[in-house]
């Protein structure tokens, strides 16, 4: 009899916007996931969803996910290889119908330095990150994009038992990001994320921030 680990990811937007949920099942190598987006009851009858993607994976090979209102599908391949002795990760992500196609790769420096780059081919535009881990506690992600010519970054550490605190700023946006996220006392492998989304283009008048909650659990089957 084949075991199968099944994993759930649920959250909520406070502000309104609907739940969101992920189921995941493994089978043996591959991986089977169903997710949905901005979900809701009406007249407390009814279940509404604004979104439902179905997936396939076989981790580090390949995803195929398929968008059921949209009928749309698309693909992801992923290969790594060594190159004068540093990781190389690569990924190749093709949307069918939008016929747009993007470019992940990633050089892995050593244990606590990583330089990523992403290139969508239709707009040509390009990202490029770097990730510095100091100590094993603290990770610093500048990230520069050249099609809005401006400059993102995130700062996250690790505190008490786990638990980690991620702030990210974006300046073409002017949003301002803070996260909390903690293991759970019952489920191992479970985790809790709350966030919370400033919008500093109008000042540092108070705004009400988009609040959102998740979290995952793991059963075993």
């Amino acid at each position: 009899m084949m075991d199968v680990a099944v994993s759930y990811r649920g959250g909520f937007n406070i502000n309104g916007s609907g739940l969101t949920g992920t189921l995941a099942a493994n089978p043996g190598e591959l991986k089977l996931q169903a997710s949905i987006t901005d979900a809701n009851i009406s007249n407390g009858l009814y279940f509404d969803f604004g979104g439902l993607l179905l997936s396939i994976e076989k981790p580090g090979s390949f995803i195929v996910d398929y968008d059921v209102p949209k009928k749309d599908v698309r693909f992801q391949f992923m290969n790594s290889f060594k190159f004068m002795e540093k990781q190389i990760n690569f990924t190749y992500t093709h949307t069918r119908q939008e016929n747009r196609t993007i470019l992940d790769g990633s050089l892995v420096l050593d244990t606590a330095n990583k330089l990523s780059a992403n290139y969508a081919l239709d707009t040509r535009n390009c990202k490029l990150k770097y990730s510095h881990v100091h100590r094993g506690l603290t990770t610093l992600e500048p990230t520069y994009d050249f099609a809005k010519n401006s400059w993102d970054l995130a700062v996250s550490r690790r505190v008490l038992d786990g638990d980690v605190i991620r702030a990210s700023y974006e300046t073409s946006s002017q949003i301002l990001g803070l996260e909390w996220s903690w293991q759970s006392m019952m489920d191992k492998g479970g985790r809790y994320k709350v966030s919370a989304a400033f919008d500093l283009s109008q000042g540092f008048q108070f705004h009400m921030p988009k609040l959102s909650a998740e979290s995952s659990w793991n059963f075993e089957a």
